[in-house]
Formats: structure tokens, sequence, C-alpha cells
């Protein structure tokens, strides 16, 4: 028997959302199991590019749908240096406590789920946290090896510039 990666995605994104106890509607399964099957965190225009060629589901509601699934915990914006949000599956339903990396070449955000991120940075009195965002900078492996190409064809000449 040949298991659908699609279906199996879409099932545990419509169980997500019916403990919930919201209404579950399409735009918010076909968003949410996106995010499920997504290696790294998508951009709304990212998302909006396959659900919108697939299901005819405008800009705005997937906009909403992204808005709702963080408030509700089932999914969570990592801000980019790029000033352009990312969003990637909340893994167990919790507010995200876990590091991400974010590549200087092309821009990819993954989650590191073993990464805990600290839970408590000591703070001047009076002060209090709300959320904690850990990001390691540099480069995914698909940009380390195109740099190196990169550098080896401007030749040691160029470098000292």
């Amino acid at each position: 028997m040949v298991v659908d990666p699609a279906r199996t995605y879409r099932y545990r994104a419509e169980e997500r959302l019916r403990r919930t106890g919201a209404r579950v509607t399409r735009p918010r399964i076909e968003v949410l199991a996106m995010l499920l099957a997504a290696p790294r965190a998508l951009t709304h225009h990212e998302i909006e590019r396959q659900v919108n060629r697939a299901l005819g589901i405008d800009r705005v509601t997937i906009y909403r749908v992204l808005e709702w699934l963080t408030a509700h915990g089932l999914a969570h914006r990592i801000s980019g240096d790029d000033r352009v949000w990312r969003f990637n599956a909340a893994e167990d339903e919790r507010t995200h406590e876990h590091a991400h990396f974010k590549c200087n070449d092309c821009g990819e955000v993954i989650c590191l789920d073993k990464a805990i991120a600290a839970r408590s940075v000591p703070l001047p009195t009076g002060y209090r946290t709300q959320e904690i965002e850990l990001t390691v900078k540099g480069l995914c492996a698909d940009c380390v090896p195109a740099r190196a190409d990169r550098h080896r064809r401007q030749g040691p000449a160029q470098h000292r510039q």
C-alpha cells in the first residue's frame, strides 16, 4: 500500500486543529499541512505560491490563517534580517522554545529543535522577559561549497583587496 505524504500531513494538521476546539477550515488545514511538511521555515509568498496554485486560496486568507496558527501555538513566526517573516509548524503545540539557523547567503531558515533556547536571562530589576529568540547565523550545507567555488574563481589576488 502506497502512503500519500500530503494526505498524512493533512490528517496531522486536521487533528491538531480539532484539538484547539476552533473551526477546522480547508485553508487552515492546507496551510498547516504545508508547514508540517516543509523542511524549513517558509515565507508568506512561498506558501501563497503553493497553496494558491493548488487550491485558489487568496493572499489575505493565507495571511489570516498564518496569524491564527501563530496565535494558537500551532505555528511560529521567525523574523529575518531581510524583514521577511518566515513560518514553521510548532512541533508539539508549545510556544517555540528552540533556536533557529539562518543562512547568510540564501536566507534559508531552519529550526534547531535540539538546541533549546535559554528559558531565562538575567535582567535588570523591574524588567520582565516575554520571549527569547535565538538565531544562529552562518552558511547552509548548499551555500558552503558555492561560496568556496566563488572564492576559487576569484583567485587569491582579489581576496586581498
